[in-house]
């Protein structure tokens, strides 16, 4: 069982959690976005974390009810509540908690500190490769050890 601390060790270049202020506009929150190549920011404000933004709720917030995305603030937008998961938990964990809330992004908090997020893409990754080795090694017991 992968441990979401494991997860993110896979991630390439211990892939950095890009975060915006509740203050800025929804076009540099998806500007950013666009930059990167993700599809949620974590938003802060001197408080801490106060909530996630996503593309979807640009699409059903923003465009959908025909709001302008550079006169519109992020903390019009954000969903604020943040669920979160912990880098002990399991990915099994994250799967059930994505699923149950139709979420695809999970910030991970270690000590009330941002150290990570996971997508649904990152979870997807990890039980093709765990399917994977378990295949590989039930072909090499059949074949008595010998290569396939």
């Amino acid at each position: 069982m992968t441990s979401v601390a494991q997860l993110l060790k896979t991630k390439p270049n211990n892939t950095p959690v890009f975060t915006v202020s509740d203050n800025d506009s929804v076009y540099d929150a998806i500007k950013l976005m666009a930059e990167k190549g993700i599809g949620a920011l974590v938003v802060t404000n001197a408080s801490g974390i106060v909530g996630i933004v996503t593309e979807r709720d640009y699409a059903r917030k923003v465009v959908l009810m025909d709001r302008s995305s550079k006169a519109t603030p992020v903390r019009d937008i954000m969903s604020t509540a943040v669920r979160f998961v912990r880098p002990d938990q399991t990915t099994e964990d994250c799967m059930a908690l994505m699923t149950e809330r139709r979420m695809r992004h999970l910030p991970v908090i270690e000590n009330d500190k941002l150290i990570g997020m996971v997508s649904i893409g990152d979870l997807v990754k990890n039980i093709i490769a765990e399917q994977q080795f378990v295949i590989q090694q039930l072909e090499s017991y059949i074949h008595g050890g010998e290569q396939p």
